[in-house]
């Protein structure tokens, strides 16, 4: 009873208490960027996050850093790393990420985000997440 209890709360704290402070960066890789917008108020930066060892696979995540509020810096998209993996600004407010894997079709995590409003995170843990849930106004996931 009691171990069912502590599963039931690891679930309920995983699912909605999120926040992307959680991503281990004992081991972060630089990835590409910095990359900044036409205006240069904001500055994307990708980063790998390696898990599971020799076997495992890479996480990737995308930092935006507002230049003209105090350096402000929030994470807006959050993935397993495909092969295919870049980012460009399609106007001052909008990062297009590209995430794909070009020989798996159903491997495209590839998405257009308007910063400040829209956010991305795979398996959906920032979308259920009432602590970020002021953070933004749209949260993608993965269907």
């Amino acid at each position: 009873m009691a171990g069912g209890v502590l599963i039931f709360s690891i679930y309920l704290y995983e699912s909605y208490f999120f926040t992307f402070s959680e991503i281990d960066r004992a081991f972060v890789q630089p990835g590409p960027g910095p990359v900044t917008s036409p205006t240069e108020e904001y500055t994307a930066n990708a980063y790998y996050e390696p898990y599971g060892g020799a076997a495992g696979g890479v996480n990737v995540w995308v930092e935006i850093t507002d230049n003209h509020e105090k350096n402000k810096v929030q994470t807006i998209y959050y993935s397993d790393a495909k092969s295919d993996f870049s980012m460009k600004w399609m106007d001052e407010n909008t990062l297009y990420i590209q995430n794909n894997e070009p020989d798996y079709p159903n491997s495209n995590r590839s998405i257009e985000l308007e910063i400040g409003k829209e956010i991305y995170h795979e398996n959906g843990l920032a979308c259920k997440s009432l602590l970020m849930k002021d953070e933004y106004e749209t949260c993608f996931q993965n269907e």
